[in-house]
């Protein structure tokens, strides 16, 4: 069975999509947004919802939203939308998953905590659409980005607008512009679980 073009499926629902239709995107930070925002912007109003609950160290949380705010200041590329710093949302989703290896269990739970907060956001807030930056890693799983996206959309009653942005060196040039705007590039997803968090002690 031939996998899902996540990246083709965008590419045909923005096409059949109005131009400046509202779309709510979670942004992980800064440096993913941006090739993101490069491919949405033309044709979407975009709003950047920054909810990140998983980036457990304040300092850490912090200096990535200064960052991404940074960005939007500088480019005009999205609205900012923020939300209360919530740890333990993160804490009570990866509970019982604190062992888990790094791109399972614990991380599908993270994505869905993220996702499902987008979806109810884009439905309080009026948005036509939502989606996320985490695709544009090649770290994290688009299938179950994807899924669980389709399984928000069913229940909040917003379209998810399917996505891999990592696809046409799509990673490659998130790296490119982050370098050209000069932001912070984390080396972690920014769980204290995290297995870089274990490589980077020192």
């Amino acid at each position: 069975m031939n996998k899902p073009d996540y990246n083709k499926m965008m590419k045909e629902q923005a096409a059949g999509a109005a131009d400046g239709e509202k779309l709510l995107l979670h942004s992980c930070c800064g440096p993913c947004s941006t090739r993101c925002l490069e491919a949405l912007k033309e044709k979407f109003a975009v709003t950047v919802f920054y909810y990140n609950p998983n980036i457990t160290d304040p300092a850490e949380y912090e200096k990535r939203k200064g960052e991404q705010l940074r960005l939007l200041r500088e480019t005009g590329w999205a609205d900012f939308l923020d939300c209360d710093y919530a740890p333990e949302e993160f804490f009570d989703a990866a509970k019982g998953f604190e062992e888990a290896r790094e791109g399972g269990a614990r991380c599908y739970e993270c994505y869905r905590l993220r996702l499902e907060r987008t979806a109810r956001t884009a439905k309080e807030y009026g948005f036509a659409w939502f989606c996320s930056t985490l695709s544009v890693s090649p770290h994290k799983n688009a299938a179950w980005l994807n899924r669980l996206g389709e399984e928000m959309q069913g229940k909040y009653g917003v379209k998810w607008l399917y996505n891999d942005f990592k696809k046409e060196n799509g990673y490659l040039r998130s790296v490119r512009l982050a370098e050209a705007h000069k932001l912070y590039r984390q080396n972690y997803c920014g769980c204290v679980f995290s297995d870089w968090t274990k490589k980077n002690d020192g």
